[in-house]
């Protein structure tokens, strides 16, 4: 069985590689490079992450490629961002990524190249062509991946969805990987550790604006774009004195921020969520009860489910910070079944 490996020169996908040679698979590694330009005050580490990855490969003693996807990327994740930010929403890159980059361009050029089926270092597990939910409950990274396809995952390796992190960690030591003490990547997925600001900035021109109370209309202070706040933030406000104060929304044409000190606002919080641009791993589900998250790490919360012209969930408790743009995934039990965007 061949399979390509995508190696980002990190842990998790050095040691997911390591782990298939030990179980016999034929192994290539793959260096996806979707990005390379630096930034103001940052340089993009893909230059590292390309030697790492190839050194690794060599520990190892498997071919290695470099697949290039980065006008794709450009195209298709950060113009969507860029886009998505513009209108006043709140998207998530890493989301679009997977399922445009990942497991559509890096796994069609595999197949094409030769290769029976692909591997990543994510955290999840893939049973029959459901994505279930990995061991490491804190490392779980099936939020990222509900837009992926059933068809897809088919032919996708995760190792680690059986292992958590600090057993990573040490499986790695314990073969001597160049990569073992490597910390985790931050930031913008491919980009590199750099704020949404500072990367925004770069793309969008912004004026500054007003940020206005949202009870008493009065204005408290200036803010230097829009686009920059999402519902629910309390930090980078400047709004000085008294207690703190959290977004409650914006109006992207007036160029204003509202802002309260009710922590109870309603517009802080969602009971009823209403989802455009669903998407099902294998099929829809019939309506009932389920879970869903709301954002990477947030926890289960338990919600009905209804099936119409939209996908709608009544929330068994109310969720703050259910924001525009973002991503809400639907689980039944340890199983991913997709999810969708919030309106």
């Amino acid at each position: 069985m061949k399979v390509y490996v995508g190696m980002s020169g990190g842990v998790d996908s050095s040691l997911t590689a390591a782990l298939l040679v030990e179980r016999g698979y034929d192994v290539t590694g793959v260096y996806m490079k979707n990005w390379t330009q630096d930034l103001p005050g940052m340089k993009c580490p893909w230059a590292d992450d390309l030697a790492d990855a190839k050194r690794v490969a060599v520990q190892l003693g498997i071919d290695f490629k470099v697949f290039d996807f980065e006008q794709e990327y450009r195209d298709k994740v950060v113009q969507y961002m860029i886009d998505e930010y513009k209108n006043g929403r709140t998207p998530n890159p890493d989301i679009m990524c997977n399922q445009e980059v990942k497991f559509k361009l890096f796994l069609d050029a595999a197949i094409e190249d030769g290769a029976d089926m692909i591997a990543t270092g994510h955290y999840a597990r893939v049973e029959n062509g459901a994505l279930k939910q990995a061991v490491d409950t804190n490392k779980d990274q099936t939020y990222f991946l509900y837009r992926v396809t059933g068809e897809a995952l088919k032919k996708t390796l995760f190792p680690l969805g059986e292992f958590t992190k600090p057993e990573v960690r040490t499986m790695a030591e314990e073969r001597g990987l160049y990569t073992a003490g490597k910390k985790d990547s931050q930031g913008i997925c491919f980009v590199g550790k750099i704020g949404i600001r500072e990367f925004l900035s770069q793309y969008v021109k912004t004026v500054p604006g007003d940020i206005i109370d949202k009870k008493t209309g009065k204005k408290l202070g200036r803010h230097d774009g829009a686009i920059f706040y999402t519902l629910g933030q309390r930090h980078g406000l400047d709004v000085g004195g008294g207690l703190p104060y959290y977004v409650v929304g914006k109006d992207m044409d007036k160029n204003e921020v509202y802002v309260t000190t009710d922590l109870n606002d309603d517009s802080l919080w969602k009971q009823q969520v209403t989802l455009a641009g669903v998407h099902w791993i294998n099929h829809a589900p019939a309506d009932g009860s389920y879970h869903i998250r709301v954002r990477h790490r947030a926890p289960l919360a338990e919600c009905q489910l209804t099936l119409g012209d939209d996908v709608q969930f009544t929330l068994r408790h109310p969720e703050r910070a259910v924001t525009a743009g973002q991503s809400v995934v639907i689980y039944d039990g340890e199983v991913c079944l997709g999810g969708g965007i919030v309106v």
